[in-house]
């Protein structure tokens, strides 16, 4: 049953938003036998030095790698040529939290000169010269990872610092111009719920273009034992907190959750969120019971609706 304070927020996304939900399906990812066009490649592979506890670089294994600028500005021609509408570049960490972008930003340059692809990037923690010049490359959006405990950033993502360096990072971005999507990752304390407010209220300082909600998800690197799944009904109230904090900014469900989980999906819905990644069928009409205008985009959530599409299924999103 939704809670007062989930109302409150699904009213006021209403009232900013008007009544639409877009329903996203990235392109690493597909659902129902449907993938989308925005695929993520990793600069690293495979590799990730900082081998955090909830991922251990396993998520990087479903990314297209391309571990030099060459191969980077080759596998984006392809996508472009293939029909994409952008890509996400992302990678491992180095032990400061880092990724390698120094070699790659020609690359990016060229990419967007001789393609019309949009360039989404996992930033990881960056300076303001590294933030500067990926805007100068032609970026067009940095989606960073924003944890509020330090305890939590240490012992989980095994940095040996806390959470003030994302702080740090969030302010090189928002003073380089490039359009920052943080993402806050529910249960990431081991399955509890800890920091996830403080993150919020950290978002909340920043001019940001929207925040993603995620959650922990079971990977061949972890087991339920380590992260248990966290309660879809307090992931709701975090979304219900955000748009408290947050009125006039998008929020998304997004794709790294625990799959299969419709009660999370209801609840996100009953708590106003704007955008969703991989919707279920169930999620959909629930939607649909509110009144909703239900849109759909094959891209990641991070990116804002253009020309949505307006059909039946998600099936007919390729």
């Amino acid at each position: 049953m939704p809670t007062r304070n989930l109302r409150i927020a699904r009213e006021k996304s209403w009232e900013v938003f008007g009544k639409r939900l877009t329903f996203y399906i990235p392109g690493m990812i597909r659902c129902d036998g449907v993938c989308g066009k925005y695929q993520a490649i990793s600069i690293t592979g495979e590799d990730c030095t900082l081998q955090c506890e909830h991922c251990r670089g396993e998520l990087l294994r479903s990314m297209i790698p391309a571990t030099t600028p060459g191969a980077l500005v080759d596998q984006c021609l392809r996508l472009a040529k293939r029909g994409n509408h952008g890509v996400l570049i992302s990678g491992g960490c180095d032990r400061n939290g880092r990724l390698p972008w120094e070699p790659y930003l020609s690359a990016i340059r060229e990419i967007k000169d001789r393609t019309g692809l949009l360039v989404s990037v996992h930033s990881g923690l960056v300076g303001h010269e590294t933030a500067r010049r990926l805007k100068d490359a032609g970026v067009d959006q940095a989606l960073i990872d924003v944890v509020g405990d330090d305890e939590t950033y240490r012992q989980v993502c095994h940095v040996p610092f806390g959470v003030a360096e994302i702080e740090a990072s969030l302010k090189a971005l928002e003073d380089s111009g490039l359009e920052i999507v943080p993402h806050v990752v529910c249960g990431l304390h081991f399955g509890e719920i800890r920091g996830e407010a403080k993150a919020l209220q950290l978002v909340s300082r920043f001019d940001v273009a929207q925040l993603v909600i995620v959650s922990v998800m079971k990977t061949p690197g972890n087991s339920n034992n380590r992260f248990p799944p966290v309660r879809a009904e307090a992931i709701a109230e975090i979304i219900a907190e955000a748009r408290s904090l947050m009125p006039h900014v998008p929020i998304s469900l997004g794709c790294a959750r625990e799959r299969g989980n419709r009660s999370l999906e209801m609840l996100a819905i009953d708590a106003g969120v704007t955008c969703m990644a991989l919707p279920s069928d169930e999620a959909v009409e629930h939607a649909r019971s509110y009144g909703l205008e239900v849109l759909f985009q094959p891209t990641c959530c991070s990116v804002r609706p253009s020309s949505p599409r307006k059909r039946g299924s998600i099936g007919t999103l390729c």
